[in-house]
């Protein structure tokens, strides 16, 4: 069994790679059960979220059981880490064979899931994203930061990406990470302005507060939401659903968990059928995205199991070809 590192998954991937295997993987499918999600209370009154998901390759779709396998990520979101110093959010990924159920890998799962998450998102905007956008507003300055602008850069001509974050320096951290590798990343001041001038606004925090305010938005908009994964959390306002065309990851999965799809639903803004379609319709060309540059699209993620596997079968596969 391999054991793989961050730094090992850094060099097995690519931004535009991952997106075109998640592209094959939500086209062709897999077995994915909605996610365990269990809350685990401590004695000091602070809690922490466990999070299990399983998927396992669908033989029938793919007619043969050959090199199919069994993937498990389990993660633990601890808000409270950011005290002390340590990321919010841990994980690991067992990859398995299919058929015998040996473990092929133990997998770095936080690194994993930076890269699955940013190029779902990076393939949602392929669809969704005006061809020429080329201004990124990233909302959040966490570990997930600097994929996102990387993943987004990949399918987009990217030419400015402006860094918000409640913390000034942190913003500023991020956007010299940035520079560093060359892109053009800046921290950004005030959040109003930025909204009104970005093409593409994509928002990685835990806010039950929304922080994308949908009336500030231009047309040919799009919006990528990945921070909020729970009903309570939200990171857009009614403004932002009410003028969006909406769409998600998957919609077991977004209409029960992300407080920015669960709430409008709740209230009656948002109407079941008016989600448009959700990655697996989107890769297999069943729905349709972007339709005309004016129109502002909205985008959910809550993150689903198949991305997992795809991403750790691209890595085993990778490493296991160079050893």
């Amino acid at each position: 069994m391999l054991t793989i590192s961050a730094a090992e998954v850094d060099r097995a991937l690519t931004f535009p790679g991952l997106v075109e295997t998640l592209r094959t993987a939500f086209r062709d499918g897999a077995v994915q059960p909605v996610r365990h999600h269990h809350g685990v209370e401590r004695p000091d009154g602070a809690a922490s979220t466990l999070l299990l998901m399983p998927a396992w390759t669908d033989f029938n779709a793919a007619g043969t059981s050959a090199g199919g396998h069994i993937g498990v990520k389990i993660v633990t979101v601890s808000p409270d880490n950011n005290a002390i110093g340590k990321p919010a959010v841990m994980g690991l990924y067992l990859l398995l064979d299919g058929v015998t159920g040996e473990p092929e890998a133990l997998i770095d799962g936080q690194r994993l899931t930076q890269w699955r998450t940013a190029c779902a998102s990076a393939l949602a905007a392929s669809y969704l994203a005006r061809q020429d956008a080329s201004r990124l507003l990233v909302i959040g300055a966490g570990a997930l930061s600097p994929f996102l602008a990387k993943a987004h850069s990949a399918v987009r001509p990217i030419k400015s990406i402006r860094i918000w974050n409640r913390t000034p320096a942190n913003a500023e951290k991020a956007a010299a990470a940035l520079r560093a590798e060359g892109l053009p990343a800046n921290a950004a001041g005030d959040l109003d302005a930025e909204l009104a001038e970005a093409d593409i606004v994509t928002s990685a925090t835990i806010s039950n507060t929304p922080l994308v305010k949908g009336a500030l938005l231009k047309p040919g908009a799009h919006v990528d939401l990945v921070g909020g994964f729970t009903p309570a959390m939200r990171e857009s306002d009614d403004d932002a659903i009410s003028r969006a065309r909406v769409y998600v990851d998957t919609r077991a999965g977004a209409t029960k968990e992300a407080g920015d799809i669960v709430q409008p639903l709740a209230s009656g803004l948002l109407k079941p059928e008016a989600i448009i379609a959700d990655l697996h319709e989107l890769a297999r060309g069943e729905k349709q995205g972007r339709q005309n540059d004016s129109e502002i699209t909205l985008f959910k993620s809550v993150g689903a199991a198949l991305e997992d596997l795809a991403a750790g079968i691209a890595v085993y596969k990778a490493l296991k070809v160079g050893q």
